[in-house]
This record gives structure tokens, sequence and C-alpha cells, in this order.
């Protein structure tokens, strides 16, 4: 997925079970991050971060959404853990995270393997991507002001 593009209608399922969808955050922005595991150094930063800036996201529009592969049982641990007040989706078989461009071949402890490569999609009130943090790009420790910079 690109800048412009449109993105999909069905996002996944939740910790929950519940389906979450593109439409469900109509006339809002959505931060739609990708992350690569439950409660890892990175990804806790991370989720962290957004969970510090989530009130000022929503003040500006924003609601947030966390993708994984990560099972719902472990996402909801992550969340309590955590207290992370946004929803976390289980991609557990790789759906969206391979729709979007966030599955694919990275390097890791000097190895090439598949995986989650940590990207974040800012997408406008009319479901088009307007930004994209990808890889390096994103700050774990200031993800939230990152965004918020940029709105």
């Amino acid at each position: 997925m690109n800048i412009g593009d449109k993105a999909p209608e069905i996002l996944g399922k939740d910790e929950n079970g519940k389906e979450i969808r593109l439409s469900d955050f109509q006339g809002r922005k959505l931060v739609l991050y990708f992350y690569p595991k439950d409660s890892t150094s990175g990804c806790t930063a991370e989720a962290c971060s957004l969970r510090d800036g989530y009130q000022e996201l929503q003040g500006k529009g924003y609601e947030v959404v966390g993708v994984s592969k990560d099972s719902a049982a472990s996402h909801q641990k992550f969340k309590a853990k955590y207290e992370l007040p946004f929803p976390l989706i289980a991609d557990v078989d790789h759906t969206l995270l391979e729709a979007m461009g966030a599955w694919g071949e990275k390097t890791m402890y000097g190895k090439k393997v598949l995986g989650t490569i940590r990207t974040t999609f800012v997408i406008n009130e009319q479901g088009i991507i307007e930004q994209i943090f990808a890889g390096k790009q994103v700050n774990t420790k200031e993800h939230a002001s990152q965004i918020l910079a940029n709105a």
C-alpha cells in the first residue's frame, strides 16, 4: 500500500473476536500500526507511547488500532499488562499484514527472515492512506509525538 491508496474495509478481528472495519472509524483519522510481537521491548515501547499519547491523538481526531500476528489471547494479556486503550487485531494468518505490505523479508540477528515489518499507516477520514512510517522511520519510544508532529 502507498500514500493515496484506499485502505481495506475489513481489517480483522480484535483481541475479543470483534470484527474491526475501516468504516467503524468514519469521520475520524486512523493510526493503523503493525508491530512484530506482543511484550517485546520495541513493541512495548511503541504501544506505551501510543497509549500515553492516546488522549491527545483522540483530541486531534485520531483513533488507534494495533496489528500483529499474535493470537487474541496474547493480545488480551498485552493489553491488560500495559493498560492499552485501543484494539489489537490478531492477524495470525498475515492476511492484513500482507495486504498492507507490512509482511516480508527482514534481517534479524544477521539472518534474513520473513516477518512483520514495523509499519504505521495514517489513514484519513475517507479511508485514504495519507502517511506511512516504515521500519527505522518508526521511533518506538516517541511514536505518538511523531504522528502528532505531522498532524
